[in-house]
């Protein structure tokens, strides 16, 4: 495999995108350490082929690797390898604001520099689409291909919480009966919905009615009224300021403006 590398300098307008993908390229690394350096910028590296020892972080603390593996390198903290036999590897180089949104729900985690996958299959296909379309110029696709492969390649909370609390959220309950029907301490269901969404049960809550009140507005000819009850709101008025002050429209606006099929209300 030839070694090959391509630097991006995004623009102004690219960086409104969130992420900057800033290089991306393949490389064969022989048996031996490398030199220990920190980057600027994020960094995932691929190992596709190989095993041997990742440095990282100031205690200079080796971790395990076998292909196929993801390294994920941060700005400022050491890293170096140790391969132990051929290092096959490719990576990429990034930076942007939405790192501190995407470390915040726990895709950009620095205390899990290295992640196996049962599957690596996804992940691989995700960084082969990405490195092609890097050499396109089209800063949009491969901002996409970005987005993709962190999703991808990030830890899994494994628990299902969040998805079993959205479905639940529409029936009117305190956080501690949620907790308690999900068989779980309101500690336990924090920690679980932050771990997946960033966010509290409250606001998952909140979110979930509010996506489920549009959904209904859109598609269902029902009274305010009768969405407001269905999202779990006894008070259409309250349901309706609520609504108002984070849509930014009225539930009777939205049903003009925000939707596809422009039903027309029922009240």
């Amino acid at each position: 495999m030839p070694n090959w590398s391509i630097y991006l300098t995004p623009g102004a307008t690219e960086r409104q995108l969130g992420l900057c993908c800033l290089g991306a390229g393949e490389q064969d690394n022989r048996p031996g350490a490398t030199p220990e350096r920190a980057l600027g910028c994020h960094a995932l590296v691929w190992l596709k082929e190989g095993r041997g020892q990742l440095l990282h972080g100031p205690d200079r603390q080796l971790y395990e690797v076998r292909a196929p593996a993801m390294l994920w390198l941060y700005p400022g903290v050491l890293h170096g390898y140790r391969p132990t036999t051929r290092w096959r590897q490719v990576w990429t180089l990034f930076s942007g604001p939405a790192t501190a949104a995407l470390t915040t729900l726990g895709h950009l985690d620095i205390s899990q520099p290295v992640r196996r996958f049962a599957d690596p299959r996804p992940v691989d296909r995700a960084f082969t689409r990405l490195l092609r379309v890097s050499t396109t110029h089209n800063a949009v696709q491969t901002v996409a291909a970005l987005y993709d492969l962190i999703a991808r390649a990030a830890p899994s909370s494994g628990d299902g919480v969040a998805a079993q609390l959205a479905e639940l959220a529409c029936t009117p309950m305190t956080v501690q009966d949620y907790a308690a029907e999900l068989g779980l301490s309101v500690k336990e269901l924090r920690e679980a919905v932050r771990r997946t969404t960033g966010s509290t049960p409250q606001e998952l809550v909140l979110t979930t009615r509010l996506n489920t009140a549009k959904s209904l507005l859109a598609e269902e000819d029902l009274s305010v009224a009768a969405i407001a009850r269905q999202v779990g709101y006894d008070d259409p008025a309250y349901f309706t300021r609520l609504f108002t002050a984070r849509v930014g429209v009225s539930p009777r606006a939205f049903r003009r403006f925000g939707s596809v099929s422009g039903r027309k209300s029922s009240f």
